[in-house]
């Protein structure tokens, strides 16, 4: 959905919120998929990040969890699986403020190679690549990852499996 300037110079969505998809993709020895991101003017503030993005039109969140994730990694041979966590989340991002409502998916694949061939320009500005973390290298991981708890709920999922109602998490702004 077309964002529209505030006063302040904010972006406000309507509903008040951006509707986001979210992918928490696994492999076969459950690693989990993130994409490297930063700043389109400054690669040194950097962070990492779930495959996910913005609603189109009347698409559903299902449907853009799968567009978002085959753009930003060409993966598309992936089951879909629940919704674990809901976020809201506040960001400076490329010069204004991003409002966002975000549904995190459980997804698996055996795909592990990544083609981020779909990306936007702006993306292609701020996504320097994809990378298959651990659970124990998230935990030890001294990088920025969103949402910030990831390694915990990561491996909580991975010991309890997905959970039975999508968890809230924290408000995030940043």
């Amino acid at each position: 959905m077309p964002a529209e300037p505030t006063r302040a110079g904010a972006e406000s969505f309507p509903g008040g919120l951006r509707k986001v998809a979210r992918v928490v993709l696994l492999d076969p020895e459950d690693r989990i998929l993130l994409l490297h991101g930063h700043e389109p003017d400054d690669p040194a503030d950097d962070w990492w990040f779930t495959p996910g993005g913005g609603l189109e039109g009347a698409e559903t969140r299902e449907e853009a969890a799968l567009r978002e994730l085959a753009e930003e990694t060409g993966i598309t041979d992936v089951a879909l699986g629940p919704v674990l966590w809901r976020r809201r989340c506040s960001f400076p991002f490329a010069g204004r403020r991003w409002d966002q409502d975000e549904w995190y998916y459980l997804a698996r694949t055996t795909q592990t190679a990544t083609a981020a061939t779909g990306l936007t320009e702006l993306e292609r500005r701020s996504v320097a690549g994809a990378r298959w973390w651990t659970c124990r290298e998230l935990t030890r991981a001294h990088e920025t990852v969103y949402p910030t708890r990831l390694a915990g709920l990561l491996q909580r999922l991975l010991d309890e499996g997905p959970p039975a109602t999508p968890v809230t998490l924290d408000t995030e702004i940043v």
